[in-house]
């Protein structure tokens, strides 16, 4: 008698175009490996740059997926594993190796929180599920995504190698970062997700022209653009919290005048 059994594949005889999002989310585990490895050699400019990279990789992979319309289960679970590699090891380890050391034991013990936090993080957004009738949530965040805390963490690191300020004591900001970094990821603070942006046909030039902009920055002055993006970054976090809960009310009071309506009807 011949059983049959089912073979696992990563990527789908019929459906090869699966393999696209998955090779970038690998290639994004590579650089997050090696962004360590550059912390090893002391060689943080690399490090940084390996991040950064590894970021927009993150940032694609997903919207490739829903493009080609190849995503999988899969790649979902392959994405958070290495979101937990690129953005909760790798930043963690930097920092250590830059600076974090300089304080011992708990040094060690911050970098520990935060890729535990991190973890934590991703396992509850793989959990997470929106209702039809509150889509409007998928534009936020619960909590600070990992790709953005790893950027967090490292702004003391892109303060330094920017030199804009020279500051004595970065051991203590960057665990006073960290630290923080750590508490927003597993929190309930909603941030902006910016999934779902409808930009008019007419703003299209200028989005592509911002975008021109803001990548020469990148290239021509790499460290500052990177600090004042993460700054940037930080002051949009209390504005979404704002936005966020104005729509709650909207929404509740909303529900209160329709119910009151079927009352009366």
């Amino acid at each position: 008698m011949i059983e049959n059994k089912k073979e696992f594949r990563l990527v789908s005889r019929k459906n090869p175009k699966h393999i696209l999002p998955s090779a970038l989310t690998i290639f994004g585990v590579c650089l997050g490996l090696s962004s360590i490895k550059f912390a090893l050699d002391a060689n943080y400019t690399m490090s940084v740059i390996a991040i950064a990279i590894a970021a927009i990789l993150d940032t694609l992979d997903g919207r490739v997926a829903r493009l080609i319309k190849g995503t999988t289960k899969v790649g979902k679970e392959l994405d958070s594993l290495t979101d937990v590699i690129s953005f909760g090891v790798a930043p963690g380890f930097i920092m250590y190796f830059w600076t974090l050391n300089e304080i011992g034991k708990f040094g060690w013990m911050l970098v520990l929180i935060y890729v535990v936090c991190c973890a934590l993080r991703l396992a509850r957004f793989n959990l997470t599920t929106i209702d039809d009738s509150e889509s409007w949530k998928v534009n936020f965040f619960e909590g600070v995504p990992s790709p953005a805390a790893a950027g967090l963490v490292l702004l003391p690191l892109l303060l330094s190698l920017s030199d804009l300020i020279k500051i004595n004591n970065i051991s203590i900001l960057s665990s006073i970062v960290m630290a923080s970094t750590s508490f927003l990821m597993v929190s309930n603070i909603p941030t902006y997700s910016l999934k779902k942006i409808l930009i008019p046909r007419s703003m299209t030039i200028f989005l592509l022209l911002g975008i021109g902009i803001y990548l020469s920055l990148v290239i021509f002055y790499t460290f500052e653009t990177l600090f004042f993006t993460g700054l940037i970054y930080i002051s949009l976090i209390p504005i979404s919290y704002i936005h966020y809960k104005k729509i709650c009310k909207k929404r509740a009071a909303s529900t209160f005048n329709d119910e009151e309506t079927e009352d009366v009807l």
